[in-house]
């Protein structure tokens, strides 16, 4: 459903993959709380769902109760006992599994994938008080992964992030780590002119954004826009897009199955992500995977994916003229520069092959020192 579920889904499907017995804490689908095998990415894996409730101000979300968590996370550390605990959050399951592996004496791996913008926006507050429930998600958080043996978040401006927002020290910087052979790179650049975006359907995201670009575009483009994915503001970009309009040249296709997101990746030119709070962007990495330029907000981790001029181009963020300049240059440039653009993307994604993310993890888990991978470091 997000970034941070499918680098777990991920992460756990490696390890299984490796030989390890790896169990999975997570609020229940459907709120009754079970222990059941389940298969992702094409591995079994234990998974404990815990009772949970949806979130009432959210399409999706759902959370299980603090004091139900410590009791069910005693009963299952105490059923499994793992040599390590990882836990991707510091908020919820997370706060009430790392408690419980503490008083066990059990290693602690936390991984941070929050940004303020991805709660405050579905917490309905009275004006003003967004800074102070930052704060406190803040001061948890450095609170919760102060517990950690090592600390983790993908990028190193995440790290540096979070070291300034909690004064936690020696983050590490690994990368969420992609498939990349899962995906097939397109160098077909007779493509009409279609922008594709992946990910949530909501505020941070700042789709607003790239579909007023996508309404100032020339005609002569015929540019058209797909956007992959679901989420509470749905029903609201629909609007804005038939107010522009531009109904009929933006596409929502809503949840999409993988092969379906590979599929509409293979048929875009460009793959545009306007986001503000990415803390390394997941899709992002599956659309380079896929041989696509790219063109992002200059802001929070896109830098560290997008390079300037040689896999695409970065905006600045909030602005659709910046926005339309920088697609313009995509959808007009000679075939022979679109071809070097998707040679580029096909490049640096190969620094953030799971494989290394994996043998990183592996070692953390083991208690040793490890040396950050540079994802800029690649075998030409």
């Amino acid at each position: 459903m997000n970034g941070a579920a499918k680098f777990a889904e991920r992460l756990a499907a490696g390890l299984v993959e490796r030989g390890h017995d790896v169990h999975i804490v997570a609020p229940s689908p459907t709120g009754k709380p079970m222990t059941r095998t389940e298969v992702h990415e094409g591995q079994p894996m234990t998974v404990h769902r815990l009772r949970s409730w949806r979130w009432i101000f959210h399409d999706w979300l759902r959370f299980a109760l603090p004091w139900e968590i410590r009791s069910q996370s005693a009963k299952i550390l105490d059923r499994v006992k793992p040599d390590v605990v990882h836990f991707q959050s510091h908020i919820m399951v997370g706060n009430g599994l790392s408690a419980e592996a503490l008083k066990r004496g059990i290693r602690l791996v936390g991984t941070n994938h929050f940004m303020p913008e991805n709660l405050v926006d579905f917490i309905p507050l009275p004006h003003g008080l967004e800074n102070w429930l930052t704060r406190r998600l803040w001061l948890a958080a450095a609170k919760i992964f102060s517990r950690a043996e090592s600390v983790t978040t993908p990028t190193r401006r995440a790290a540096d992030f979070l070291e300034e927002n909690t004064h936690l020290t020696d983050v590490h910087a690994i990368s969420c780590g992609i498939n990349a052979h899962h995906y097939t790179p397109n160098f077909n650049t007779e493509v009409g002119n279609r922008i594709v975006f992946v990910g949530r359907v909501t505020g941070e995201k700042k789709i607003d954004v790239l579909i007023r670009a996508v309404a100032r575009l020339s005609p002569e483009l015929d540019a058209h826009l797909e956007i992959v994915g679901g989420g509470d503001l749905l029903s609201a970009h629909r609007s804005l897009a038939s107010q522009l309009g531009i109904s009929d040249r933006v596409h929502f296709t809503g949840y999409a199955s993988d092969e379906d997101l590979r599929a509409s990746l293979s048929r875009a030119k460009v793959f545009a992500m306007p986001s503000i709070a990415e803390l390394q962007s997941i899709a992002t990495m599956e659309a380079m995977a896929t041989a696509l330029p790219i063109v992002g907000a200059n802001a929070m981790a896109l830098p560290h994916l997008i390079h300037d001029g040689e896999n695409g181009y970065l905006f600045e963020p909030n602005n659709v003229d910046d926005l339309v300049e920088k697609l313009t240059h995509v959808f007009t440039m000679p075939t022979a520069q679109l071809e070097a653009m998707k040679h580029s993307s096909l490049k640096f994604i190969r620094g953030h092959d799971i494989t290394r993310t994996l043998d990183t993890f592996e070692a953390l888990y083991r208690g040793e020192q490890v040396v950050d991978p540079d994802p800029e470091l690649t075998d030409d």
